[in-house]
């Protein structure tokens, strides 16, 4: 877990050694199947993947006051226990757009539930000669799937 800053000079480090850097950001919330696959893919298409994650404030705010169900410590700490995860590095906007712009990332990656033209922060990075990659979904496979689940005690999860 990096703040802005070491991760600026981390990514900027990267991009020296000639290395492709892919960025993607969630809420990554009780992290599941779904989520593995989907940043396995992001990192297939680059050198080194960039997991920006909302902080509980930022949850919050998107998802309501009952998430997140998972603080952000904790949720920092598995993402980078993942060995296809290169940095962690938290953002408490709306929206990651000044943490896109601050990293310059070769690559910009969210689920196939966006559209390129939906992607913040894709303007950016394909400006810059950078590609924008929707990745398709697992069907099935949401933190708020599982939250509902859990409320009707499914067995089936």
């Amino acid at each position: 877990m990096q703040d802005r800053k070491a991760a600026s000079s981390q990514v900027a480090s990267w991009h020296a050694e000639g290395l492709s850097v892919v960025f993607t950001n969630g809420c990554f919330d009780i992290l599941h199947l779904g989520h593995v696959d989907y940043l396995e893919r992001a990192k297939e298409l680059g050198d080194k993947l960039v997991v920006a994650l909302n902080t509980d404030a930022s949850v919050q705010r998107l998802k309501g006051p009952e998430r997140p169900i998972v603080n952000e410590a904790s949720r920092a700490r598995v993402m980078a226990a993942l060995g296809f995860v290169d940095l962690v590095v938290f953002f408490d906007e709306e929206t990651p757009k000044e943490l896109i712009e601050a990293l310059q990332p070769n690559i910009l990656v969210k689920g196939g539930d966006y559209t390129v033209e939906t992607i913040v922060g894709a303007d950016f990075v394909l400006k810059h000669g950078g590609k924008v990659i929707p990745l398709p979904l697992i069907d099935g496979y949401s933190t708020t799937t599982f939250v509902n689940k859990i409320k009707l005690n499914d067995k089936n999860l």
